[in-house]
């Protein structure tokens, strides 16, 4: 017999009474969450007040809006909901060491050897549920020899009888199981169980250790964790009950509906294992320095950031990351502390690229009194994986790279320090044929150089401006004389024309003047210019200048 306890925590009303939580009680009216299911929005998650108008999960919205005019709907949120139920993992670790999330509003608790030092498993039961009370949460606990057997008792036991019904005669059931079916009471039929009272209910979600099997056996088989088509197949055949199939031969139950019954049977009946992996912790990066007396002056603190810098690399490298961001706080004798944050344009754990960084904020530190902890700690770190080289020729070649890549991180991250890494941009190509979108800013922290720039159909200028109205004749060959920017100009020579149309699948109002015949222009005055006609769509056609060459 096995030894093991487990808690089944179950959440019905997760994400509903998460917003609700972060409403703060000003929505009394029915609520439900939504999501997108087969084309169609459909209810997923509903507070106590929406279930009470006779509303439920799975239900389309716009029958639910017949139903229940008053209700209140949101979007679902699903990283948020994931974020709340970390939140309650880790709540749930003040039972046990070993707790683990089961998708999509569920915990897992093994309390083998816990239960006791809160009273026995009845008095646990009875916190459990004090605590959601006071975090306005609903939750249906049990506790069992098997993950199994608790996650079915915390969602079907004490309840009325889930089993489905498909409709169809006694008479049209196999022979063995029409001539057990007149022996069966109403409920085991199909029909409502009778309601039990909480206290009763309460026991039976809680199966003595040896006793799954008698605890199971009432539960319908939607309790075992099968795939719709499994119940479905098994409730066409009169069993609906757990207890229908634990007397059945296993061989033929396999033959007839696949591994997946008898697999599911064992583990909740503890027979195969169902081990739990709880969560693992995340990873801390964080060194310390207790100095013996208080310092005040900045070599100082550089001394100790030194030794702070080779033990935090230690621990970085020991996991394979490198630091993003990195915070240093110094704790004064008054019991203030201040700190200086930097990030890093690459990840790294050297302390000679992290130390000039937090060399330039030093001085923003006030002393005070003196300073007797620094604390160092790497807030933000991303995995760096070890580069392998086929020959001397690939290393030296890939060494250079790497140095003149380290020295533009470096004086990204220098001058990111003083006005923002996120004001750092760098240009990367994009995919259209349209001047001013065939480039994309991005972060140059957050981004690697641009390489294998596609070549352009025609020369493209060094600056690109908005489009300026040039004073021409309206005459698709280049003007001879034409003004732009109040001043006068001739034309010297005209190389061109490039056509370029506008995306037809998009209405950018800016190219709304139709097709543009681009002519690089050179004036008797050495001003070179990117001038266009436009042909004339939805507004006037005419010269434009959007460019100059060096």
């Amino acid at each position: 017999m096995s030894n093991r306890r487990i808690l089944s925590l179950w959440f019905p009303r997760l994400a509903a009474e998460r917003r609700l939580r972060m409403a703060r009680g000003t929505v009394s009216a029915p609520f439900a969450v939504v999501q997108d299911q087969n084309n169609m929005q459909v209810l997923s998650s509903l507070s106590l007040a929406a279930e009470a108008a006779g509303l439920k999960a799975g239900q389309p919205v716009r029958d639910a809006r017949a139903m229940c005019p008053e209700l209140i709907t949101v979007p679902s949120d699903p990283p948020a909901e994931a974020a709340f139920l970390a939140a309650l993992r880790r709540w749930a670790g003040k039972y046990a060491p070993w707790v683990a999330e089961e998708a999509p509003a569920s915990l897992a608790v093994d309390l083998t050897g816990c239960a006791h030092l809160f009273g026995g498993e009845a008095a646990l039961l009875r916190q459990v549920a004090q605590d959601c009370a006071d975090l306005n949460l609903t939750v249906e606990a049990a506790i069992a020899d098997s993950l199994g057997a608790a996650w079915a008792l915390a969602r079907f036991s004490g309840r009325g009888s889930a089993a489905r019904r498909t409709g169809d005669a006694i008479d049209q059931e196999a022979r063995a199981t029409r001539s057990r079916a007149a022996k069966r009471r109403h409920w085991e039929r199909g029909g409502s169980a009778p309601k039990m009272a909480t206290p009763a209910a309460q026991a039976v979600r809680i199966a003595a250790p040896g006793h799954m099997r008698s605890a199971l056996n009432p539960l319908p088989v939607q309790a075992l964790r099968l795939s719709d088509q499994a119940v479905e197949g098994l409730t066409r055949l009169g069993l609906r009950r757990i207890g229908d199939l634990t007397g059945l031969p296993r061989a033929a139950l396999a033959r007839r509906f696949g591994q997946e019954v008898i697999t599911r049977l064992d583990q909740a009946l503890g027979v195969a294992p169902e081990p739990i992996s709880p969560a693992r912790a995340p990873d801390h990066f964080a060194v310390r320095l207790t100095l013996p007396e208080p310092i005040g002056l900045a070599d100082d603190i550089l001394a100790g950031l030194d030794r702070l810098l080779v033990a935090l690399e230690s621990r970085l490298k020991a996991r394979g990351r490198g630091a993003r961001r990195v915070r240093l706080q110094a704790f004064r004798v008054d019991q203030a502390s201040q700190s200086v944050e930097v990030g890093l344009a690459r990840p790294s754990a050297t302390p000679d690229r992290i130390r000039p960084l937090l060399a330039l904020k030093i001085d923003t530190i006030d002393a005070g009194y003196g300073i007797d902890i620094l604390r160092l700690e790497a807030t933000v770190t991303e995995p760096v994986s070890a580069r392998q080289f086929a020959g001397h020729a690939e290393a030296a070649a890939d060494g250079l790279a790497r140095a003149n890549g380290n020295a533009l991180d470096d004086l990204v991250g220098r001058i990111g320090a003083r006005i923002g890494l996120e004001r750092i941009t760098r240009l990367h190509p994009a995919d259209s044929h349209i001047p001013e979108k065939s480039t994309t800013v991005m972060g140059a922290a957050w981004s690697e150089p641009a390489r294998d720039w596609p070549e352009p159909a025609g020369a493209r200028p060094l600056r690109i401006w908005s489009p300026e109205p040039v004073l021409a004749p309206d005459d698709p060959m280049p003007p001879e004389q034409f003004r732009w920017r109040g001043q006068d100009h001739a034309l010297a020579q005209a190389l061109g024309p490039e056509r370029i149309a506008p995306e037809w699948w998009l209405d950018d109002p800016n190219w709304r003047s139709g097709v543009r015949d681009y002519w690089r222009v050179t004036t008797r005055n050495g001003v070179r210019l990117w001038l266009y006609y436009a042909h004339g769509g939805e507004m006037s056609a005419g010269w434009f200048a959007q460019g100059a060459f060096a």
